[in-house]
């Protein structure tokens, strides 16, 4: 029967075993480890010299003569006493080893647990937070919130007058662009009712945004340069799109829920904005950088506790308004992003949002189907306008003409009531058809043209003579649209397509 150290794996010279453990160690190695560490080397239990045991073997291992030369052995034993060390420590590496093993592989069982567990709190927080604004919102109640990127101080908060110099811009641009709207004509060459019959399917941009969740909910042009546009998607991102290079340009992230709101803010001689509302409550502005040329975020606005249905910027330039499902509008200094105005809360959520081309007025629109028109400067209410005899709706979209005389809202599910605001009183009704679902209600830069989005495609409506010009519907469902640059074009958004309308002649012309 043969022994092996259990150390050095090779049979022993002076075989000993341990009492507590059982295992063969050589003499020697096991007494410079417990000498060392006091412990027995596989177990890890404490262990002293008593504990050892001789084993006798017959006939016992004969160990090879020394040689003659007396240099010699010193030489081996120097040797032997390097291999013994080699040997213990070769073993307490392999020791450490096996538990560095076994501690790894907990720490990453433990840090793959701990992500799934913050996971799983985000969600459920972001749950809650839902559900506390739906209660809230149904009980008129304010809910306190975390704070945002953009800070108000307190007079800010409160529903009140706007500041002197903000009131001094608003009343500036008013006298401006009242003085001149009996003067406004459509711009020359601009074109005729006969042009807009002649419009036809010119260009077509697919694929755009994250095919799951897919669909575009929100478009903008650029009026700087019109081969630029907006969208943002169920995917909650927003997309800069250049038309002539059919190139992404840039992908803004930083909302959780789909995009309901896009718009650019363009001044001369300040950077461009690119502007955003969701329904995760927040708005966002990303500011164009000239050194780099990308858009980088400028601001979070979180003054709004419930979804952000409606952003517009003011004809100041240096203004946003933005409505919520919280019962309130407000308006931001595009400078510093502060917050200059919160409305008091309403009876109804705010469904919509526009401004009045003269930048006086803002109209909402409520789940009941009433609009209401504030005053700017003061936030008083200075109209209520309700459709006679019409069963509850969403206005859900609305339009001022850039005239500012007119108001275009939905005044049922599937029509639209073009408002006077000089009476003020329904100046007509447009029927389009039990089935249609109106979407986007908007008038073109002359108010010469009004367009009707819906789940059965677009339509272009005369105004005065309310004759239907035009109508698209290849595309099926148009979630939003906006007419382009000069009315020579009428953009649309038609799941994750971007269909672009026009004459062939000027179409074919700008090719060129």
């Amino acid at each position: 029967m043969s022994f092996f150290c259990s150390i050095s794996g090779e049979p022993p010279q002076d075989p000993v075993v341990s009492s507590k453990s059982g295992h063969v160690y050589e003499r020697r190695l096991i007494l410079k480890y417990i000498t060392e560490n006091g412990t027995d080397p596989i177990t890890g239990d404490k262990l002293e010299e008593s504990d050892l045991i001789s084993v006798k073997a017959n006939p016992k291992t004969a160990p090879p003569r020394p040689p003659n030369a007396t240099s010699i052995p010193v030489l081996l034993q120097t040797l032997q006493n390097e291999w013994d060390a080699a040997m213990l420590e070769t073993f307490a590496l392999r020791q450490q080893y096996n538990s560095l093993r076994q501690e790894l592989s907990y720490a990453l069982y433990a840090q793959d647990a701990a992500q799934r567990v913050v996971a799983r709190l985000i969600k459920e927080r972001d749950a809650a937070r839902e559900a506390l604004s739906s209660v809230a919102a149904t009980m008129n109640v304010q809910v306190p919130g975390a704070g945002g990127d953009v800070e108000m101080t307190e007079s800010a908060q409160e529903a009140g007058g706007l500041p002197a110099d903000v009131l001094q811009q608003i009343d500036e641009t008013h006298q401006k662009l009242s003085a001149a709207r009996k003067k406004r004509k459509a711009p020359e060459g601009y074109p005729t009712a006969a042009d807009i019959k002649g419009y036809t399917p010119k260009h077509t941009i697919p694929s755009l945004h994250s095919p799951s969740p897919a669909g575009i909910t929100a478009l903008a042009v650029s009026t700087a340069n019109p081969s630029q546009f907006l969208t943002g998607g169920n995917d909650k991102v927003v997309q800069l799109y250049d038309r002539s290079t059919d190139k992404v340009l840039a992908q803004l992230k930083g909302h959780s829920k789909k995009i309901t709101h896009v718009a650019f803010r363009e001044r001369e001689g300040d950077p461009t904005l690119i502007l955003s509302g969701s329904a995760d409550k927040i708005a966002k502005a990303w500011a164009h950088d000239e050194a780099s040329g990308e858009y980088i975020p400028k601001a979070t606005i979180r003054t709004h506790k419930g979804e952000v249905t409606g952003l517009a910027v003011h004809p100041t330039s240096t203004l946003m308004a933005l409505g919520s499902a919280d019962r309130t509008w407000s308006l931001h200094d595009l400078t510093n992003f502060n917050q200059v105005f919160r409305s008091p809360e309403s009876e109804e959520p705010f469904t919509s949002l526009g401004i009045h081309p003269d930048g006086t007025l803002v109209a909402v629109g409520t789940p009941g189907g009433t609009i209401q028109v504030f005053d700017i400067r003061s936030g008083a209410l200075a109209a209520s306008l309700t459709p006679e005899g019409a069963a509850p709706f969403t206005v859900n979209t609305l339009s001022f003409s850039e005239n500012g005389y007119h108001l275009a809202a939905p005044d049922s599910l599937s029509s639209v009531a073009v408002w006077d605001l000089r009476k003020p009183k329904v100046a007509k009704s447009l029927a389009l058809g039990d089935a249609f679902k109106v979407h986007k209600v908007a008038y073109d830069v002359s108010a010469g043209f009004l367009g009707v989005a819906g789940n059965e495609g677009l339509r272009v409506f005369a105004h005065k003579s309310w004759e239907e010009l035009v109508r698209f519907e290849e595309g099926g469902e148009v979630a939003d649209f906006v007419f382009g640059a000069d009315g020579k074009e009428i953009w649309g958004v038609t799941g994750r397509e971007v269909r672009i309308w026009g004459a062939a002649s000027w179409y074919a012309q700008r090719s060129l």
